[in-house]
């Protein structure tokens, strides 16, 4: 399987060449186009307590599609559902990697999805109590809103604002925190932000759809109320 991402960073998709008999697992909706050679199934994936969580607390869909190759070679286009680039990388057996809510696009290989309690410390993040945990062996595929920068620590410490956090090796420590005194925190535009810490890797995405919002919210529409 040969995987290669076009159009990033604005409108990032996933074209992705399959031999027979090779499969892999998409977020649903995510598929775009694909050739007729290449089947799809769509399941509850890890059975219907799995899938449920997934859902309820991961913000993932309930169902998952399995796209697979048979007869000959074919190709699978598959994009996120929001404007923003899309990135690859391997797990090797015994690694993993916590994913913000949303940003899981695809997998092939021996791969799990889970949901893990994010601890406490989490609930006033972006991210919430809930985050998605990928571990095993294969390729990964995520998304961001923007472009995505990848910041590789060796014992270090990093900081990065809650909004802009997409993804993180499980063996970095996470900890929400003010990036300074009372008056920054209210001020400074930042609010919370992630201290991470140890060996491994952040992926950070170049913008945030709260700004977005922000930006919009002066410009919207409000309905006005009919007076007698």
């Amino acid at each position: 399987m040969q995987a290669q991402e076009h159009f990033n960073p604005s409108f990032g998709m996933l074209e992705v060449k399959m031999q027979p008999g090779e499969k892999i697992f998409a977020e649903s909706g995510a598929m775009v186009g694909k050739d007729p050679q290449i089947t799809l199934e769509t399941k509850a994936r890890g059975g219907m307590l799995s899938s449920l969580k997934r859902k309820m607390l991961g913000g993932e869909s309930f169902f998952v599609n399995t796209f697979s190759c048979a007869g000959e070679p074919g190709t699978l286009f598959l994009a996120p559902s929001i404007s923003g680039s899309v990135c690859q990388h391997t797990l090797n057996n015994n690694e993993g990697i916590f994913i913000q809510s949303g940003s899981y696009l695809a997998n092939d290989g021996n791969i799990t999805i889970d949901t893990k309690w994010g601890g406490a410390k989490t609930f006033f993040s972006r991210e919430g109590l809930f985050v998605l945990k990928a571990t095993g062996a294969g390729t990964l595929f995520f998304n961001a809103y923007g472009g995505i920068h990848k910041v590789n620590l060796n014992n270090e410490s990093y900081i990065v604002d809650t909004g802009y956090l997409v993804a993180w090796s499980d063996s970095l420590q996470y900890e929400v925190t003010k990036v300074g005194g009372l008056k920054s925190f209210f001020f400074s535009g930042e609010g919370l932000v992630c201290k991470m810490s140890g060996t491994g890797t952040v992926w950070i995405q170049t913008r945030k759809p709260e700004s977005l919002a922000a930006f919009l919210h002066p410009f919207r529409r409000v309905q006005q109320k009919n007076k007698d």
